[in-house]
């Protein structure tokens, strides 16, 4: 159908692998003309799960694809794998395949031939380019098709419609493949493959492969549903076959030490706001008791005496304030006998000025 040589890109000083289409497809016009228009559009994609494209065209009017080299073997060189190594394959595989189905690309050809894994591990999906344009062609070709049939998708082995969903059931085969070391179904003719895949005539996972996950299982299984409404996407397979995030372990975390001073401060303004609330309330309800009683009088008057009720000037008063008792006491005598004095002359005084009037 192709060859595939290793070349030198002179331009860019780099090895790289040159598809050149088989002479016996090179004649049909349509099929050229197809195989030249996806490996344009797979020339579109970047991806670390998918083989670069460089560049496409003609040569002695046979078209070739110039794409990126992969150091290493494909998936069909692999066999049988641990359930572990197999998920870690279909991831990758999963992730070019959601990427290229974003971009609105059906790789049409999923196979483990067409999975090359790198020296370091990467996986990476070729044949993008060259996929949809030998489709049609493939199925005219009895030792093709018994080649790749395993993998096709009931749809696609039926000729009709195909959609991302048969790049889902083709990705599927290839993980069942490498988990029990055998694709899912095994048929002498597409007609003998199309009546098993109608009867879903396939082996679980487990009754091959027992140290399988049962998750695992069920995931390939919804894959090969016969139904594509019923697969996954390519999206939601990645979700599903990446392994779970480890929980990080539960730590106390220290608290910061000003969140500590900070709770000091606020519980002794607490505290001392307590303690005045009390001391307030004491002082109110010591205030507001009853009046102790008082010793019974014995008639005699106790106590200093009231003072006059005499009229003093300021200075006066100072100078009272400041003078010894005794002083106070004389000062006092003094001072109601001259207001004494005083209020008897002023009717004498008043009586001799209205005689003085009257004569």
């Amino acid at each position: 159908m192709a060859s595939v040589y290793e070349a030198r890109d002179t331009g860019l000083d780099r090895a790289v692998a040159v598809k050149l289409l088989g002479e016996n497809l090179a004649g049909d016009e349509e099929l050229r003309k197809r195989f030249l228009r996806e490996a344009r559009l797979a020339a579109r994609l970047s991806h670390p799960n998918v083989v670069n494209v460089f560049d496409a065209g003609e040569h002695d009017g046979r078209p070739y694809i110039v794409m990126e080299l992969v150091d290493g073997d494909s998936l069909a060189e692999r066999g049988r794998v641990p359930p572990d190594e197999a998920r870690g394959l279909a991831l990758q595989a999963a992730r070019g395949l959601a990427h290229a189905h974003d971009a609105g690309l059906v790789h049409r050809d999923i196979k483990p031939g067409n999975l090359l894994l790198r020296l370091e591990g990467t996986l990476k999906i070729a044949d993008f380019g060259i996929a949809r344009a030998a489709e049609a062609t493939a199925l005219t070709q009895a030792g093709t098709v018994l080649g790749t049939a395993a993998y096709l998708a009931p749809e696609q082995a039926l000729g009709e419609e195909v959609t991302p969903a048969a790049d889902v059931y083709s990705l599927g085969a290839v993980l069942y493949e490498l988990l029990t070391g055998r694709p899912p179904f095994e048929f002498d003719s597409l007609a003998d493959l199309a009546e098993q895949q109608r009867r879903m005539a396939v082996t679980p996972v487990r009754e091959l492969a027992p140290e399988t996950p049962r998750a695992l299982e069920d995931l390939v299984m919804r894959c090969l549903a016969r139904n594509p409404s019923y697969r996954p996407t390519a999206e939601e397979l990645v979700r599903e076959l990446e392994p779970p995030a480890p929980e990080p372990p539960t730590e106390r975390m220290a608290r910061p030490r000003a969140q500590r001073r900070t709770l000091w401060l606020v519980l002794a303004g607490l505290v001392a706001l307590a303690a005045v609330f009390l001391t307030v309330i004491a002082l109110t309800t010591g205030g507001s008791g009853s009046p102790k009683p008082q010793p019974p009088s014995s008639g005699r008057r106790s106590g200093p005496r009231p003072r006059a009720t005499t009229r003093r000037s300021p200075r006066a008063a100072r100078r009272a304030r400041r003078a010894p008792r005794a002083v106070r006491c004389r000062r006092a005598r003094r001072e109601r006998a001259a207001g004494a004095r005083r209020r008897a002359a002023r009717p004498a005084r008043g009586s001799s000025s209205l005689g003085r009037a009257r004569s």
